[in-house]
């Protein structure tokens, strides 16, 4: 059995030899260096985004459920015509009722058209009109800052009033309280009864209306209805009692639907419904498979700095060919040999995976200084670092394996005879 003495004396040697040829080191472990950083700088990215858009997630609301219209896959338009698969009125109130759907605990329609709005002078285009209940305030986490939401008189009559955001105000260059006021939506008078706070900033914003503009406008959805043609279709925006219920809620929903539309058994759904937490989940697991691809394309270049480090460790062998058969001439054991030549391989890769996750930390600092690139977050988890090391160490010996066999099996005699 080898003394654990042997050991350390074959590191610092490893050491000493790679110190004594600083520039071929150097160049030998370049490919590891270059590998460990490449994986470390992408993980650190993908980590960062991952951590990104999962937080926006949070903060968007792990409770939310969308309801919606999907024709089967692979069917025809003419055996699933619009008519009959899009949301239907109906489908809505059977749906918010507690005894259908018992895992729902607030539901909102939601609408859009797109309008031109107009106050005196002032006219915008292409504004985003939304249709909504009053639970979609709750559902959102956006209050009314100023004036009312909508009531149920609102809705049940259709009311010609709305709600609009700061920008509406400033584009219109309507009073800093506009409430009482009245606005044109395609030429038609609406009652500005509150101004809505505005919508936070993130990569995933709940902006379902049907314009691009900053501008937002809201409206009773009952009102929106009335204002579209006979086409129009509509969403459902819910959130559950318990985000841990939404396999319950999809169930609920699923049946209800299936029973309003008179599908069977063996026929396909004619429309979807999605809870949040299941895009999370399937967000984390295409984020796990990018991160494997990614990390295993910029990893080629670790195998190609293993072939450099064998390929160095071959002429190290013939270089102290001598050395070699001195060292067994005194009594060096052939697995001594093997492992002080294994080590050296296995040391120079573990000090150029140290460059590397030195460098890669460099890198993800500098990600996270990247302005509106959403990679604040961008940092090395700890498993990337094991897995670094451990690889490079992998590397060392799979590669500095076969010249420390051949520097193993050397004969005393004819070693101490090369010149």
């Amino acid at each position: 059995m080898l003394n654990p003495l042997f050991f350390v004396k074959a590191v610092l040697l490893a050491l000493e030899q790679i110190w004594i040829n600083k520039t071929r080191s150097f160049l030998t472990a370049l490919g590891i260096i270059i590998g460990v950083a490449s994986v470390c700088a992408v993980i650190a990215a993908l980590t960062g985004l991952q951590t990104k858009v999962l937080s926006e997630f949070e903060s968007f609301g792990a409770s939310k459920m969308f309801i919606l219209h999907n024709r089967p896959v692979g069917e025809h338009r003419s055996n699933y015509p619009f008519s009959k698969i899009r949301m239907k009125i109906p489908e809505l109130h059977a749906i918010a009722n507690p005894e259908h759907c018992p895992s729902i605990e607030e539901l909102t329609p939601i609408t859009s058209l797109a309008a031109t709005i107009q106050a005196g002078e002032e006219t915008v285009s292409g504004v985003g009109v939304t249709g909504i209940w009053n639970a979609w305030h709750s559902i959102e986490d956006r209050d009314v800052i100023l004036g009312r939401p909508f009531s149920q008189i609102d809705e049940d009559n259709a009311r010609q009033v709305c709600l609009i955001n700061d920008m509406a105000i400033e584009k219109l260059r309507l009073i800093n309280d506009p409430t009482n006021s009245h606005i044109l939506l395609n030429g038609r008078r609406f009652l500005i009864v509150g101004v809505i706070e505005n919508k936070r900033d993130g990569m995933i914003q709940a902006d379902f209306g049907a314009g691009g503009s900053e501008v937002e406008v809201y409206i009773p959805f009952a009102t929106a209805a009335k204002m579209q043609s006979r086409r129009f279709f509509f969403m459902i925006m819910a959130n559950l009692k318990d985000p841990d219920m939404s396999e319950e809620a999809i169930a609920e929903v699923s049946f209800v639907l299936r029973n309003l539309r008179d599908i069977g058994p063996d026929d396909p759904d004619t429309f979807q419904v999605q809870a949040l937490d299941q895009l999370i989940d399937q967000f984390k697991a295409l984020a796990a498979g990018i991160t494997a691809i990614a990390g295993g394309i910029v990893g080629i270049s670790l195998l190609v700095g293993g072939i450099g480090i064998m390929n160095i460790m071959l002429v190290s062998v013939s270089e102290r060919t001598r050395e070699i058969g001195l060292r067994k001439a005194v009594g060096a054991t052939p697995s001594a040999v093997l492992l002080q030549f294994l080590l050296e391989s296995v040391t120079l890769c573990l000090v150029g995976g140290f460059i590397g996750v030195a460098i890669g930390n460099a890198f993800a600092f500098g990600l996270t200084m990247i302005p509106d690139a959403g990679l604040e977050h961008a940092v090395i988890p700890t498993w990337a670092v094991v897995m670094s090391f451990a690889f490079s160490a992998t590397v060392g010996v799979v590669f500095g394996m076969f010249p420390a066999i051949k520097a193993s099996r050397l004969d005393p005699i004819e070693a101490l005879r090369h010149e």
